[in-house]
């Protein structure tokens, strides 16, 4: 019988150097969900619960205003992700719109005049999810048992970091789909949303993640699974719409500079005698081929590049 529920672990421990013991428990949990499909909780994370609660607040109130005013908060041309208001396609099975931003300070920023305070508190949120991921990213490493600092060396450029407020339209007695069936392209994805409708693949049955208040939930995405070879997942999710509401959440991308090269690491192939399970990229070029998947989505769901585009048979 699957267990329907993904673990949710506590990170007190790394806030308190003299918890080593603790330290352990949520690494051995960390490095069970991750190898296994790709999910899993963290409470005690550091984020304030009234900084998410006020994000979300703020999200909402963005996004009940007219088309006309929110498209005043539209992407300039020549940025490498669409920051700003978007909202999906009209051929796009996914139904939501969102305004996506890169860094503070960041020049491809593109925020709303209202409601007031709304960039003061998306920056500093975003700089609370910096923070927690670069604990995680800490976490992880010890996971997969690199040298310490891995990650941290190799992931060194926080200008391709971004966050995504969204807002998914309420289900029609046709369809609920809020975003298909896919698994992200960065290192470590963390959301929190104010009700349920994300949904993780596990043991090849759908469960629901349900909301926990105060907690973010963490997925392991496609440049994790590829740097360790398939040892961990990147998890396979998507997003089902609720019927008669709409539904918000924040997600916030661990990314890697466009010109880091990606392929598994000697750790997880030639120093055990594996072979590689996918060819070497650079991240800009499959970042720029999922984005084609948004932009000019295929009127055949095979046709999706996913990250088996460079698996070696």
């Amino acid at each position: 019988m699957v267990n329907t529920s993904i673990p949710t672990v506590d990170l007190s421990p790394f806030f308190n150097e003299r918890d080593e013991d603790g330290r352990k428990k949520v690494t051995e949990i960390i490095t069970h969900a991750c190898s296994e499909y790709g999910f899993f909780q963290i409470v005690n994370h550091g984020v304030p619960l009234s900084l998410m609660n006020k994000a979300l607040e703020l999200s909402k109130t963005f996004f009940e205003y007219s088309e006309e005013e929110k498209l005043k908060s539209s992407p300039n041309d020549g940025t490498p992700l669409p920051a700003g208001y978007n909202v999906q396609p009209k051929n796009s099975a996914d139904k939501n719109e969102y305004l996506l931003m890169f860094p503070p300070g960041s020049n491809f920023n593109v925020y709303p005049n209202d409601p007031q305070d709304f960039r003061k508190v998306m920056e500093e949120i975003f700089s609370h999810f910096t923070k927690v991921a670069f604990l995680v990213e800490i976490i992880v490493n010890d996971c997969l048992g690199l040298p310490p600092k891995f990650l941290e060396e190799y992931n060194n450029d926080r200008s391709w970091d971004f966050m995504v407020a969204l807002r998914y339209f309420p289900a029609t007695e046709k369809e609920n789909n809020g975003i298909s069936e896919h698994q992200d392209g960065n290192c470590i994805t963390f959301v929190f949303q104010d009700k349920e409708g994300l949904e993780v693949l596990k043991n090849g049955v759908w469960i629901p993640v349900l909301p926990i208040e105060g907690s973010l939930i963490v997925n392991i995405a496609d440049v994790i699974q590829v740097l360790s070879n398939n040892k961990f997942k990147s998890a396979t999710h998507r997003v089902v719409r609720p019927e008669g509401t709409t539904r918000h959440s924040f997600a916030f991308f661990n990314n890697i500079e466009g010109n880091k090269w990606v392929e598994p690491l000697p750790q997880f192939t030639k120093e055990i005698g594996e072979p590689a399970k996918y060819k070497g990229f650079f991240y800009k070029d499959y970042q720029m081929l999922r984005m084609r998947n948004k932009t000019h989505p295929p009127s055949n769901p095979e046709d999706i590049i996913h990250i088996t585009h460079y698996a070696i048979p």
